[in-house]
C-alpha cells in the first residue's frame, strides 16, 4: 500500500526514474564503508542505490508508513532499514568507517541535516543531496555574495560544495512551489582546526547573527582589547572565507 504524501513531513515524492538515476549516479562512494539514505519515501533512489552498493546500503526513515513499505518493497534489506529520526539518532560509523550520505532531504529541515552532518564531519566522506534551488545557490556560494552565509562557510570549511544541476517542479509530487537542486559534497583535506570547533562555530554564527555590522561590531563582546584594531574586523562576515575566519578565530582564541 502507497500512503499519501505527508505535509508535515515535507514530503515531496520525485516521481521521474531518470532523474532518480543520474542523482545516485552522482555518488561515486568509493571511499565510504557505507551509505546512508536519508528520508528514502517510496525509493525512488533506493532501488538504483542497492543494485550499486548492495551491502554497503542502509536507510534511515522517521515515517513509519514508510518503512513500512521499504521493508516489503526492498526485503534484502532487511536490518538496514533504520526506523529513527536523522537528527537525533545515534551517529552508525564504527572506528575508522567512512560514511556516503545522500538523500532528497526533507526541505523543512535541510539546515538541521547539514548541521547533523557537520558535527560528524570527521566520519563523513561525501554528500549528494537534493534540496531547494535557493538553498544550493546559498551553500555554493562564494564570499562577497548576498547568498554567502553561516551554513555556506561552514560547510565549505571540510567541504568542496558544487552545484550539479537544477530539477524543476513538474517532476514531483505533489507539486513544491519551488526549484531544486542536486549538490556534491566532497571532503577537503581539513581534518582538523587549530582552534576549538565550538569557538569556531560560535564565532561564525555571530558574526553573520549582524551580518550588516562590521566584525569589530559584531564580535566587539568576543573580541581581546589586544585585537580591536586589527584590519579584518573593518569588514563584514559575508566578505571572509572560511580560511579566514579560521585564521580569525586562532587569534581570538590565543590572544
Amino acid at each position: 500500500m502507497i500512503h499519501r504524501p505527508k505535509r508535515s513531513l515535507s514530503q515531496n515524492y520525485l516521481q521521474d526514474r531518470n532523474i532518480a538515476r543520474k542523482i545516485t549516479s552522482m555518488l561515486p562512494g568509493e571511499g565510504a564503508d557505507r551509505i546512508l539514505e536519508i528520508g528514502p519515501g517510496r525509493g525512488i533512489l533506493t532501488e538504483f542505490l542497492e543494485e550499486k552498493f548492495g551491502e554497503r546500503l542502509f536507510l534511515v526513515e522517521i515515517d513509519r508508513d514508510s518503512v513500512e513499505w521499504l521493508q516489503q518493497r526492498f526485503p534484502e534489506l532487511k536490518g538496514r532499514i533504520l526506523a529513527e529520526d536523522f537528527l537525533t539518532m545515534t551517529w552508525p560509523a564504527g572506528e575508522n568507517e567512512k560514511i556516503a550520505v545522500i538523500g532528497n532531504f526533507p526541505y523543512h529541515i535541510t539546515s538541521p541535516i547539514f548541521f547533523r552532518i557537520l558535527e560528524n564531519h570527521d566520519t563523513v566522506s561525501e554528500v549528494v543531496a537534493m534540496v531547494q534551488k535557493e538553498v544550493a545557490d546559498r551553500l555554493v556560494s562564494s564570499p562577497g555574495n548576498k547568498t554567502y552565509g553561516l551554513l555556506s562557510v561552514l560547510l565549505q570549511t571540510f567541504f568542496r560544495v558544487n552545484y550539479l544541476f537544477t530539477v524543476p517542479e513538474q517532476v514531483f509530487y505533489p507539486q513544491p512551489k519551488v526549484k531544486s537542486a542536486v549538490i556534491r559534497l566532497a571532503h577537503n583535506e581539513r581534518e582538523s582546526l587549530p582552534c576549538p570547533p565550538e569557538s569556531y562555530i560560535a564565532l561564525v554564527k555571530k558574526a553573520f547573527n549582524q551580518r550588516r555590522k562590521t566584525l569589530r561590531n559584531a564580535l566587539k563582546e568576543m573580541l581581546p582589547e589586544e585585537m580591536k584594531k586589527d584590519k579584518i574586523l573593518g569588514r563584514r562576515a559575508e566578505q571572509l572565507s572560511p580560511e579566514e575566519f579560521i585564521s580569525l578565530c586562532v587569534k581570538v582564541h590565543s590572544s
